[in-house]
């Protein structure tokens, strides 16, 4: 038996529990690896409180989590890993666990923490899809709500280095570390719009919206075409007829291992706020749901 996270009905944080699991078995092409570290997501809050029942009902017991990194132990017929790789990529079946199944394992580079390693999946191939799918290029200007956060801060250092021109909504007290990346940081809040068109005299081609604060019909008014914005967080995005980005089956195979190696190499900076040993999940959910995390969390199990 090994030990996991679980819950058995949506809840606050409280309804996590520290369980006795049987440890998986890898199926075809899985690997299964001892979890060295775990990423904590803000869709695992949104899942636990029950936010998501209405797309994706639970099959209690739960164990979350999106993003694991950790020591190959097991594999299955077919994998792309050998028992001792340290590996890392998008879990099945949650990652809050002492072991944890991976199906795409993407080799950790020996420079690369575990606990960067862990937080760069998610957010790393969201910052890569949505970069995609508005189709910024080199030359042209992006606006980022929530520039600072997790998906924000990787989507501006993507976006720069690709030659974009980028603005980045943030806290005050985030103004010289978004700054500090090649981007021009603006102060969120009212006056936003404002602000932005004195960063941005000629406007803003696209729009990625990694905060979910209700900016969105500025948003659309600002690059004049719908099209042109995308929101990973805020709900009404069909309201102002803006397309709403969640991960999909079909993602990009090729963006998990590239952002590997722009990590491994210094070029892609993951801000770690804090860690946790595995028993306090509800406590990093706390941690989050109050916002009090700059940078991600991890849990160490």
């Amino acid at each position: 038996m090994s030990k996991a996270i679980t819950f058995a009905e949506y809840g606050t944080p409280e309804v996590l529990r520290l369980s006795e699991v049987a440890p998986p078995e890898p199926g075809p092409g899985q690997v299964r690896i001892r979890v060295r570290a775990a990423s904590v997501n803000p869709l695992d809050m949104k899942i636990r409180s029950g936010l998501m029942a209405g797309v994706a009902p639970a099959d209690f017991p739960v164990t979350p989590g999106l993003d694991a990194a950790g020591v190959v132990d097991a594999v299955g017929e077919g994998a792309d890993a050998a028992v001792g790789d340290e590996v890392l990529g998008p879990t099945v079946g949650g990652g809050y666990s002492e072991y944890a199944l991976l199906d795409r394992p993407v080799a950790k580079p020996g420079v690369l923490s575990w606990k960067v390693a862990a937080s760069l999946v998610t957010v790393g191939r969201t910052a890569f899809r949505v970069l995609g799918q508005l189709g910024v290029q080199s030359g042209q200007t992006l606006l980022v709500h929530g520039a600072a956060g997790s998906v924000g801060f990787l989507a501006v250092q993507l976006a720069v280095a690709r030659g974009v021109t980028v603005i980045g909504t943030v806290g005050e007290h985030d103004i010289e570390r978004v700054s500090a990346l090649g981007a021009t940081a603006v102060r969120y809040g009212d006056g936003w719009l404002e602000r932005v068109k004195t960063a941005a005299p000629h406007g803003a081609d696209f729009v990625f919206d990694a905060a979910g604060a209700g900016v969105l019909a500025d948003s659309v008014a600002l690059t004049g075409d719908s099209a042109r914005v995308i929101t990973i967080a805020d709900m009404s995005a069909a309201r102002h007829g803006v397309r709403f980005s969640a991960g999909s089956a079909d993602e990009s195979e090729e963006a998990l291992p590239e952002l590997v190696q722009l990590a491994a190499k210094g070029k892609l900076t993951v801000p770690i706020w804090r860690t946790y040993p595995l028993a306090e999940a509800a406590q990093a959910h706390t941690d989050l749901e109050a916002r009090r995390n700059h940078g991600k969390a991890v849990l160490l199990p």
